[in-house]
């Protein structure tokens, strides 16, 4: 490890030399919700209305925290989520992410928004999942399914919480729109963080030209200065719970469905042979107000039958993994902070902050008392609410 990562001694000391990094508004991009950011917020006070009860005095010398995902055995119960536009916050981001989860082998999900071919991506990764965004235009959700099989594909992500535009005031506030539009103020941006604009933005023109939104359909999709990106994001008020089994009838490799949040919705998607879902509120970037998934986790790990249930949105340490597992998610995924790590750092950044929380994991567990993740129950939970004189913090900072 470099002298230079060694300072980051948690996912959250990313995030703090990212803001200083990056422009106003791709900061903003990354680091905010919608509206009053209330479930933004929410998504981490949530992991502190639970403690956690140690047994003490067992042989935690060997622990495993290994986990089987859809044939393959991870390092870990944790990886990457799916991050839009991590090419343009990093230097080839979409690499940066994919390579250095693959070396770590915890689980990767390439962004159906990324600025970089899948094709790519697979071939220098090629255990990668790929999380599409289906297309408004029905007849192009086929021929773009057909295109991530060919890429070589082996686990298709499906989300399903986008039906139209959110109200991403922040985004406004702080200058980015998308389309991006060229301005005085974007220009100054860009002259006052010299680093982004030389290490990421001018060495990628220089390099591969203007960066297109590559993954949207089975051909290239906009730049991102195109006006029909609007179009191309937002167009999906119609899309149903046929068109969803019409991708199953198509798809032969694992299948996950990405946003359920109700228990008739992890059902639905039991009846129609999804192998996982993930619940998730879109890190709070969606619906304003949306429950957190940590409380609705245990029904709808319930009413799933033999998915695979996951979960992500707020997740920041070991303790949070274990809680989210305890709540019967067989694994955890984290997003922001490892776009952050690409931008301060590139590959490595996201491979120590892999590495940091993946070693939180592996410490808590021994701490707990117990020696893999089949033992994590939520006998190891207390609510808060149980306990008198807890001193409220304000814990609004750290998310």
């Amino acid at each position: 490890m470099s002298k230079l990562l060694s300072r980051y001694l948690s996912l959250a000391d990313f995030e703090v030399s990212a803001r200083k990094l990056l422009p106003k508004p791709l900061y903003a991009y990354v680091q905010g919700g919608v509206e009053d950011n209330l479930t933004l917020y929410a998504n981490r006070r949530v992991f502190d209305d639970y403690f956690l009860k140690p047994n003490v005095l067992v042989d935690v010398s060997s622990r495993d925290i290994s986990v089987e995902l859809f044939g393959h055995r991870y390092s870990a119960p944790v990886g990457i989520a799916p991050m839009g536009i991590a090419a343009l916050t990093g230097y080839r981001g979409d690499l940066s992410l994919a390579q250095a989860a693959a070396a770590a082998n915890v689980p990767f999900v390439m962004s159906g928004s990324s600025l970089i071919r899948l094709e790519e991506v697979i071939e220098a990764a090629p255990n990668s999942w790929f999380q599409a965004y289906l297309p408004g235009d029905i007849a192009q959700i086929a021929p773009l399914i057909e295109r991530v099989r060919k890429a070589g594909v082996k686990t298709l992500v499906i989300t399903v919480d986008t039906p139209v535009k959110a109200n991403r005031e922040n985004n406004v506030r702080a200058g980015f729109s998308t389309p991006l539009r060229p301005s005085v103020a974007l220009a100054y941006q860009g002259l006052t963080h010299p680093r982004w604009l030389f290490a990421t933005f001018l060495r990628t023109l220089v390099q591969h030209g203007m960066p297109y939104f590559e993954n949207n359909y089975a051909t290239r999709g906009a730049p991102v200065l195109s006006a029909s990106v609007v179009r191309d994001f937002t167009d999906r008020g119609h899309l149903n719970w046929e068109h969803l089994r019409q991708i199953r009838r198509q798809w032969r490799g694992a299948m996950v469905v990405k946003g359920i949040m109700q228990t008739a919705d992890a059902a639905r998607c039991q009846q129609i042979g999804i192998d996982g879902i993930v619940v998730s509120n879109h890190g709070g970037r969606q619906l304003d107000g949306s429950v957190p998934p940590l409380y609705v986790l245990p029904d709808i790990v319930e009413a799933s039958g033999a998915m695979v249930v996951m979960a992500d949105s707020g997740i920041r340490r070991g303790t949070d993994v274990i809680k989210a597992i305890a709540f019967g998610a067989r694994a955890t995924f984290i997003g922001r902070p490892f776009n952050y790590a690409s931008a301060v750092a590139g590959q490595a950044g996201v491979a120590h902050a892999i590495d940091l929380i993946v070693a939180e994991v592996n410490r808590d567990i021994g701490m707990l008392g117990v020696t893999g993740l089949a033992e994590i129950n939520r006998d190891l939970l207390v609510r808060r609410q149980g306990l008198a004189h807890w001193d409220e913090r304000d814990i609004s900072q750290r998310v």
